[in-house]
C-alpha cells in the first residue's frame, strides 16, 4: 500500500529524513562508546557534564538536528535509544542510530 501525503507537512518528510540520517552516519560507524562521546564534544564543543541517560540522548539528538530545517516535524530519541522518532505529520518515522549509539545512549562512558 502505497502512503499519500495528507498536509503539506508531509511532503517535508524525506528531505528531513535524508538530512537527519546524514548527520547520524559518522556516529554509526563507530564501534565504541568512547569514540561516539570523543565525536559529540567535537561537534558540540563541550564535553559531557551530567553523565546522564537524557544528557546523552539529548547530545545526540543535537548532533542529529544539525543544521537540519525539520518543517514542524518533532524528533526525539526513542525510549529504548534505539532511533530518532520525527512525529507531527500523518505517520511518524523511526531513523535507527545503530547498535553502538543505543550502548553509548543507556550506559555511561568507561572512564
Amino acid at each position: 500500500m502505497t502512503l499519500t501525503p495528507k498536509s503539506p507537512k508531509d511532503l517535508a518528510l524525506a528531505p528531513v529524513a535524508a538530512q537527519i540520517d546524514q548527520n547520524l552516519q559518522r556516529l554509526r560507524e563507530m564501534t565504541d562508546a568512547a569514540g561516539i562521546d570523543f565525536e559529540l564534544g567535537l561537534e558540540l564543543d563541550k564535553p559531557e557534564f551530567e553523565h546522564t541517560r537524557d544528557e546523552r540522548a539529548a547530545r545526540v539528538l543535537a548532533v542529529a538536528l544539525r543544521d537540519v530545517d525539520t518543517h514542524g516535524w518533532h524528533a526525539e530519541i526513542t525510549e529504548d535509544g534505539s532511533a530518532v522518532r520525527l512525529t507531527g505529520g500523518s505517520v511518524s518515522l523511526d531513523i535507527a542510530l545503530g547498535a553502538a549509539v543505543q550502548q553509548y545512549i543507556q550506559s555511561p562512558v568507561a572512564a
